[in-house]
């Protein structure tokens, strides 16, 4: 259902007009807020946004494989990547991105489907690598677009997304196939198989696509499991499968690989929690990500061995951790679960709470803890508090603030700076240069991460003997083809449509620059409405204009400025109506709009989005 335009017309703080904002400034973003429910129907698309006019592509040549990432490789989020070859469409993940600073009032991201909703009758399956919302999140409000093609993925991923499916009850049910490392499953003319990897959640997979030509392999997130700097024997054996193997092309994670080095074992990791959880004299309180599922269950399970009683914060946290004792993969008995209500009858040396919001989320357990607004926990003098994770990018002040306000009470604090408590699930450059090695391909495409990861990846390929023709570093959208059976890999001169899809409330869709630009001037100038009665004979003001301010001026401080404001509102208006007949009030508000804007930004340098409403009587 395609939403109504509305008609009003808005100028903006140069004078210039648009038709919901104003401004060619760069989208800025924000950070994530609270998954909204949608009512039981369906979500309505948004109108408009593509930037331009698409190109058309090419038809597929016979013999041609299309590689397609939609999402995932100018960013940290939002992956799904389309392998296309005949008639068979392949897709490797799908997932979201949660906004930021570019993106003010969004809920999510999402990868842009276009291409895939024009082919919906080729695709032959999702295939997922793993449970983290960076690439099963989108499943909910893309899998309708095209056509609920079968999802395949292991069983940890699996249950997941059918719990993140019951908030979605206007959808049909998801045909879900779950699948096991080293299974082989038909897609149309193509077989897909799967290897295990090493990641922060249980269940993590690799993709293999066999083709005429070769295999391609899609990593998905990973990392090496190492004893310092050697990989284990697990590792080696999972590797070995490529050894004979004729490799065509490869796409790998890029997240980390300009870290030197290798990254800090999970083993390390555990080694240090299981210490602080034995060596902690008071309450021990730990804050993470509530998809670090193998660190929960490995503190949940050394907290039960020294008799510690948990609490789990966080709506997320507790919906994995039933996930995963559901399933079989956390082994501990009910009652070392606690409610909030128990807290203060048992001593401190036997209490752990597991929170989410490590990140300084305002409204996550562990925020709402350092601004003592969380019903039942308290922080005193003798807690310690332990951040097991990194900081996201842009949430620094938040976690800073966060950790001043724990402080401040008493709480003592151990984070990454200070000892190995969290450890990345992606892996660094030496151990990315070990994965080149292992799997060999004739091309190589990196994925999953900002453009200068991509870079600083395709140098480690070269390092590992790919030639520069042989590494393809994309764009989202860029189309990429492995051409004349194999024998080489070109990056089209055109694109897939690649704008940005939001979730925005409940619509979906390519939203207008011109709103995310009205947002965020919104949020840093503010607004000034003004609201004017004018005799339509006349073109006289029937009386004194109204003036409302939001985020801009304190109007009860500032009555000499609205007075000056109002002044100017009558003489445009009087001025701009003399002689006129009819009066054009689009003209009108557009005067109004003009010189009330020059006159704020001259008495303030502030620009404010002014809003003229013209009342004809």
């Amino acid at each position: 259902m395609e939403q109504q335009k509305k008609s009003f017309i808005v100028r903006d703080k140069r004078g210039g007009r648009s038709n919901r904002g104003h401004r060619g400034a760069p989208l800025s973003r924000g950070g994530p807020r609270p998954h909204q429910t949608p009512p039981p129907r369906q979500l309505r698309e948004r109108s408009g946004g593509v930037n331009g006019e698409e190109r058309p592509l090419p038809p597929l040549e016979p013999g041609n494989i299309r590689v397609v990432p939609l999402g995932g490789v100018e960013e940290i989020g939002r992956n799904m990547t389309a392998i296309e070859f005949g008639d068979d469409i392949i897709v490797v993940d799908c997932g979201f991105q949660f906004r930021d600073g570019d993106t003010p009032g969004i809920d999510y991201i999402l990868p842009n489907t276009k291409y895939l909703e024009d082919r919906a009758q080729k695709i032959r399956g999702i295939f997922i690598t793993h449970g983290h919302l960076d690439h099963i999140g989108g499943i909910p409000y893309i899998i309708d677009r095209i056509g609920y093609p079968t999802v395949y993925t292991r069983r940890l991923t699996s249950v997941m997304i059918r719990k993140r499916q019951e908030e979605f009850p206007h959808l049909k049910p998801l045909d879900i196939k779950e699948v096991e490392a080293k299974e082989v499953v038909r897609a149309g003319d193509l077989k897909v198989r799967f290897f295990e990897v090493t990641h922060t959640i249980p269940d993590a997979m690799g993709i293999i696509i066999e083709t005429p030509f070769g295999l391609m392999v899609f990593t998905g997130d990973l990392k090496l499991d190492h004893v310092e700097g050697v990989p284990t024997q697990a590792e080696e054996e999972e590797f070995a499968f490529f050894k004979d193997k004729k490799v065509l092309f490869l796409a790998a994670d890029s997240t980390n690989c300009e870290r030197p080095g290798f990254s800090i074992p999970e083993s390390t990791v555990k080694k240090n929690m299981d210490d602080i959880i034995v060596t902690t004299p008071g309450r021990l309180i730990v804050g993470t990500f509530s998809s670090q599922l193998e660190r929960l269950m490995r503190i949940i399970e050394q907290a039960e061995r020294v008799g510690r009683k948990i609490l789990v914060e966080g709506r997320s946290m507790k919906v994995n951790i039933e996930i995963v004792k559901h399933l079989g993969l956390l082994k501990v008995s009910e009652n070392v679960f606690i409610g909030p209500e128990q807290l203060t009858s048992l001593p401190d040396n036997k209490i752990l709470i597991l929170a989410t919001g490590a990140q300084g989320d305002e409204f996550a357990a562990l925020m709402r803890i350092a601004v003592k607004t969380h019903k039942y926990v308290k922080i005193k003098k003798g807690d310690t508090v332990v951040l097991s994770s990194s900081i996201v990018p842009g949430n620094e002040r938040a976690v800073q603030k966060l950790k001043d306000n724990l402080s401040r009470q008493g709480a003592r604090i151990i984070h990454r700076e200070q000892m190995d408590v969290h450890s990345s699930g992606h892996a660094n450059r030496d151990e990315t240069f070990w994965i080149h090695q292992k799997i060999n391909p004739r091309f190589f495409m990196p994925l999953h991460g900002y453009h200068y990861m991509l870079r600083v990846h395709a140098d480690i390929a070269k390092a590992c003997g790919r030639s520069e023709d042989e590494i393809v570093v994309p764009d989202n959208g860029a189309v990429i083809e492995i051409q004349n059976e194999g024998q080489k890999i070109v990056r089209l001169k055109e694109n897939a449509p690649n704008s940005l899809r939001m979730v925005d409330g409940f619509a979906i869709g390519e939203m207008q620059e011109v709103v995310i630009r009205d947002r965020t001037v919104l949020s840093a100038e503010g607004m000034f409405v003004i609201i004017a009665t004018v005799n339509s004979r006349t073109g006289k003001l029937r009386k004194s204009p109204d003036i409302i301010s939001r985020g801009f001026i304190y109007l009860r401080e500032s009555q000499e400025l609205l007075q000056q404001a109002r002044i100017i509102v009558k003489k445009t208006i009087e001025d701009t109506t003399h002689g006129q007949q009819p009066v054009n009030f689009d003209y009108v508000k557009n005067n109004v709009t003009d010189a009330v804007a020059r006159f704020l930004f001259e008495k303030t340098n502030k620009r404010p989005i002014v809003i003229p409403v013209v009342l004809a009587i």
